[in-house]
């Protein structure tokens, strides 16, 4: 990375589906400390940060010596948290990563950051997945993203997209599941959390359709990002927690 890269990681307490989601214990540390020592791994990053408003998660992330920054309780998401530590620092490239990953692979992150460096026609990126599960395929907790051929999002739906004719019970070879990890373009990133909610992203429930209903492309990497990604329910969290017991810093 040859800009000023920085890494921001927000942290809310009120998950709807897990309350206190960043706390919750994964091998005796919090999952928010799991994120933040591997976030802290990516080369060539000039600071990793943790962005709260509640008063629990920020001493949670001092206990541990990692850098947390208060942020207003008001944002509608944790990309508006993230733009508020953006605007006070000088970085070209800001990577918001989602707080719920505590098997995030450093390698990811810096392909994600070296697709948007790369090109400078792309004010953000993000990454997918391959998907052959039939009930995440059809899952609405599950985000999927169909892309045109130079890898740029053509759309992301709850929806089983694209939607397969075939016999039942099949995946098309094209499904690819969104994870929620991103880099943005410190200005893009400004000017995206200024923008009002769009229709699409109100009745998906996805903000990043804003950034396409304003005619903005959005860059995609295919990547594996390791054993149990995403933590956002009780069943994610007993999983995750088996799976460190079974593999612990070994972790790839």
């Amino acid at each position: 990375m040859h800009v000023r890269t920085i890494a921001v990681i927000p942290a809310r307490y009120g998950s709807e589906r897990l309350p206190g989601k960043p706390l919750a214990s994964i091998g005796g540390k919090p999952l928010v400390q799991h994120v933040y020592e591997r976030v802290a791994k990516v080369r060539g990053l000039a600071r990793v940060c943790v962005a709260t408003d509640d008063e629990r998660i920020e001493a949670a992330v001092r206990a541990f010596g990692g850098e947390v920054v208060r942020t207003s309780p008001h944002h509608r998401s944790g990309t508006d948290r993230v733009a508020e530590v953006a605007a006070q620092d000088p970085a070209e490239l800001v990577v918001n990563v989602q707080g719920d990953m505590p098997f995030i692979r450093p390698q990811v992150v810096e392909l994600l950051v070296d697709r948007l460096a790369a090109d400078r026609s792309l004010p953000m990126a993000t990454v997918c997945m391959p998907l052959a599960d039939v009930r995440a395929y059809e899952n609405p907790h599950v985000v999927k993203v169909v892309c045109d051929r130079l890898g740029r999002a053509l759309y992301f739906s709850r929806s089983p997209i694209p939607f397969w004719r075939g016999e039942a019970d099949r995946v098309p070879a094209q499904a690819r599941k969104h994870v929620g990890l991103y880099a943005f373009r410190r200005e893009f990133l400004l000017q995206f959390a200024a923008l009002a909610p769009t229709p699409l992203e109100e009745a998906e429930r996805l903000e990043q359709l804003r950034a396409l209903e304003h005619g903005f492309s959005i860059g995609v990497i295919e990547a594996e990002l390791g054993a149990g990604v995403e933590v956002d329910t009780p069943a994610d969290l007993e999983r995750a927690r088996q799976l460190w017991e079974e593999t612990g810093a070994e972790l790839p």
